[in-house]
Formats: structure tokens, C-alpha cells, sequence
């Protein structure tokens, strides 16, 4: 009887503990900095390079599509081992926590030198273009890997991190928008004319503000049960995929996802410069985009009715649609407008999602191979997809624009080009974001799976500590 009562005291004590385990507002707020920070200089790099490196900084576009696309070949290699260092990092500040101090640093130099134009030509020029990209987007994939696996360390409290991942999501679509929708505008205005300059410092003041804001998400954060947790070998990293399909089948089409998605964004100023003759019109309408937090926010209302996989499809679907609202709107900027934001909130939404999807394949893992990986698993599910996509995407963009004869120095552009970047910025997405809706479909099975696995592994948890009193 004795032995019952403290057993039942064990369990009090534990859910007593589950419930004092609160995550202060201030410490949610902090933790979305890290988003926050992230996207201010990402997206500018995801919606403006290609832009950039054609338009700015003088290259050829056929050239900057290849350095993009080279550029992502060195993020294969470094999205999977940033997440095994993530989940072999050991330290008095836990093991995610301290990269956001790392990485704070290089990550602001390093995309503020991508976007400054030094005085070369030829090979040169084309070498530092190549080198600071891959730096800028090594440095990002480091310093984003964490931001998805720490969150189980700030709180065990499934309401406190929900709340805390939404204020991320929130805090990184401001991140967004202040990115897209002023970094034009402030480099004319800093430029004085002269955009190379312009883009420089103001990519240098955000770099500054991104720094700053890393650095007060790491000195608010506070690591939890770190000196508890079990060391993953290298080994056990890659065994936690094997056999992971669902795994597989969400780092692929979130891959694709983002594929569709930066092929937009990269054809976007061009689009608006060229085939409507309004450069500004590239700021207004992402500005809009902030629109997606509307959709973000619905989102546990539709997962509630059409599941996670249903959600994702419908959102896919949305996204599609609004593209194709907006290739039929041609030069009517009210209607592109209407499909703009109808697709923004279905891309924003459907990402959102994919985060999601994601943790539940960790589950996956788990349950199949006995091992956890989170550093890793997220860090392919994330990060790669993020920035894998992003170099396909501007790619694909590129290649169609030369086939059709685009070139930069032109003020104007033959009827052909300007079909080429139409195709690049309304068609193409919607035939790669099918790809992807059919592969969420396909995952359907496994998400009617996700019951037996949490019952297992609550199994598997129930009797090792029982094994452990």
C-alpha cells in the first residue's frame, strides 16, 4: 500500500511539475526573434537574389541562376550535418541555445557581404558572388536548425509551446514583410542613385537589427533537462531515417513546395518591372503578403475538420488557385491584387503545415528505429527544404528567362522574354505546387497512422520509467 501511495505521489509530482512548467510571455516573445531575425535577411535573399545579382550587381542571368543552384549543393551537405552538430552540442547553455550566439555574427556579415558589390569584374567577380552566397547561406542553415529543436527544451508544457511556435510564426511573418516589402524602397532611398551602394547599406542596417535581435533571443532562453538528454551518434542520426517514409515523403514535398514558391519570388520583380511596367508595384504587393497570417491563424480550425494532410492540401490548392487568378488578371492590378493575396494566404498557411508534419515523422523515427533524432530529421525537414528549393526554384526561373532571351541590360524586353518571366512567375509555380498537393495526398496513410505511434511510444515511456522506480 505504501509502495502505491508513493508511486501515485511519484506521478502527482511529475504532472504538478508538467503544469509549473510555463514558458514566461516575454521568453515566447524572444524565442520568435529568432524567426523574427531569420527571415528579416533570408527572404531577402529567397525573394531579391536573383534580382540582385542581374539587375545590381551585373551578372549575366544564366550565370546567377547557375551560382544559385551550385550554391545549394553545398547546403545538401550542410542542412544534415548542422543537425547532427545540434544533437552532439553540449554546453553549459544547453545544445541549441548557444548557436543563436555563434552564429548571430557571421550570419549578419556574411549576408550583408552578399549584397555588397565590390569593384571586380570577370572571373573575380563571379567567385566573390559564389563564395559569399554559400557563406550566407551556411550560416543561415546553422543558425536556423536550432530555432525548430529547441523549442521541447524551453518548456514541457504542450500549450506553452504551441502558443510559443505560433507567436514564432507571427514574429517571423514580420520578419517577412519587412524584408519583401521595404529593402527596395530603403535602398533607392539610401542609393542616392546609385543602387549597389544603396543595396549595401541597407542591407547592412537590417544585418544590424538581426544581430541584435539574436542576441536578445539567446540571452532570454533558458535550456531545460539538457544534462538528461542522450547523446545521438552519427550513426544513429542516419538510422533514425531509415525506413522513415513518411520522412520522405514530407522532406519531398516540402522541397517541392519551396521550389514553386521561390520560382515566384524570384520572377516577381521582373514581372512587375517589365511585363507591367512598374517597378514599385514589386514592394506594394508584397507588402501584402503579411496577408498569410490570417490564413496561419485558421489553420487549427481546418486541421480540426480536414486533418493535417487535408489542411495542406486545401491550402496547396488555394496557392494554385490565386496563381492562376493572376496569370488570367494580366495588366488589371485590382484583380492580380485579389489572386496575390489568396494565394499568399495558401502558401503561408500550407508552409506553416509542413513545419508541423515534420516533428510528427521525428515521432515516426522513433517509434520504427528506437531513436530520436530531432537535430537532424528537422534540420533535412527545414532547413534543406527552405534552401534547397530556394536554388532550384531561382534556377528554373533563370533558365526559362534566358531560353526566352531576357537580359538585364535592357530596358525594355522582346515579347518573348517578357512571356518567359510570366511563365516563370504565374505557371510554373502551379505545375510544381500540383506536384507537391499529390505528394501530401500520398502521406495520408501515414498521418491515419500517428494514433498506434503515440500509443506506443506512450507505451515504450510508461514502462521505462516504471522499470526505472
Amino acid at each position: 500500500m505504501s509502495a502505491n501511495a508513493d508511486h501515485a505521489d511519484q506521478h502527482t509530482a511529475v504532472a504538478s511539475s508538467l503544469l509549473n512548467d510555463r514558458l514566461p510571455w516575454h521568453r515566447k516573445i524572444t524565442y520568435g526573434f529568432t524567426d523574427m531575425s531569420g527571415n528579416l535577411l533570408y527572404c531577402i535573399i529567397s525573394s531579391y537574389m536573383l534580382y540582385f545579382f542581374t539587375n545590381v550587381f551585373g551578372l549575366g542571368v544564366g550565370t546567377a541562376g547557375g551560382l544559385l543552384l551550385v550554391g545549394r549543393f553545398f547546403d545538401a551537405i550542410g542542412a544534415p550535418v548542422m543537425g547532427i552538430l545540434v544533437d552532439h552540442t553540449h554546453s553549459k547553455y544547453g545544445k541549441n541555445r548557444p548557436w543563436f550566439l555563434w552564429m548571430s555574427l557571421p550570419f549578419a556579415v556574411f549576408v550583408w557581404l552578399l549584397f555588397t558589390t565590390p569593384a571586380l569584374s570577370g572571373t573575380a567577380k563571379i567567385v566573390y558572388a559564389g563564395v559569399t552566397y554559400i557563406l550566407a547561406d551556411l550560416s543561415y542553415t546553422a543558425m536556423s536548425t536550432p530555432i525548430t529543436s529547441v523549442l521541447p527544451n524551453l518548456t514541457s508544457n504542450s500549450d506553452d509551446r504551441m502558443s510559443a511556435n505560433s507567436i514564432r510564426l507571427v514574429l517571423g511573418n514580420v520578419g517577412n514583410f519587412f524584408a519583401v516589402t521595404f529593402i527596395m524602397p530603403f535602398a533607392s532611398l539610401l542609393g542616392h542613385g546609385n543602387q549597389q551602394r544603396g543595396w549595401s547599406l541597407a542591407v547592412g542596417v537590417y544585418a544590424i537589427i538581426a544581430f541584435i535581435l539574436l542576441i536578445i533571443a539567446f540571452l532570454d532562453m533558458r535550456e531545460k533537462n539538457i544534462a538528461e538528454e542522450k547523446i545521438i551518434t552519427i550513426r544513429e542520426s542516419f538510422k533514425a531515417a531509415a525506413g522513415n517514409w513518411p520522412w520522405v515523403i514530407i522532406v519531398l514535398a516540402n522541397l517541392i513546395y519551396w521550389t514553386a514558391y521561390t520560382a515566384r519570388n524570384a520572377a516577381l520583380p521582373y514581372y512587375f518591372q517589365y511585363n507591367l511596367g512598374n517597378s514599385s508595384l514589386t514592394s506594394f504587393f508584397n507588402g501584402f503578403s503579411i496577408i498569410q497570417v490570417l490564413g496561419m491563424a485558421a489553420v487549427p480550425f481546418f486541421a480540426k475538420y480536414l486533418h493535417k494532410w487535408g489542411t495542406t492540401v486545401f491550402m496547396l490548392a488555394l496557392t494554385m488557385i490565386g496563381q492562376i487568378w493572376m496569370g488570367l488578371a494580366g495588366a488589371n492590378v485590382t484583380s492580380a491584387l485579389i489572386g496575390w493575396c489568396i494565394a499568399c494566404i495558401g502558401s503561408g498557411s500550407a508552409c506553416t503545415m509542413f513545419f508541423a508534419m515534420v516533428g510528427d515523422t521525428v515521432d515516426f523515427g522513433e517509434w520504427r528505429n528506437h531513436i530520436r533524432a530531432n537535430g537532424f530529421l528537422t534540420a533535412i525537414g527545414a532547413s534543406f527544404c527552405i534552401q534547397m528549393g530556394s536554388g532550384f526554384g531561382s534556377f528554373i526561373a533563370s533558365m526559362i528567362m534566358k531560353a526566352a532571351g531576357f537580359t538585364a541590360s535592357k530596358a525594355h524586353q522582346t515579347a518573348a522574354s517578357m512571356t518567359g518571366i510570366k511563365f516563370s512567375f504565374v505557371w510554373i509555380p502551379v505545375i510544381i505546387y500540383a506536384v507537391s498537393l499529390i505528394l501530401i495526398i500520398v502521406y495520408r496513410k501515414w498521418e491515419n497512422h500517428e494514433p498506434i505511434v503515440k500509443a506506443d511510444l506512450a507505451k515504450r515511456n510508461a514502462e521505462a520509467e516504471k522499470a526505472a522506480e
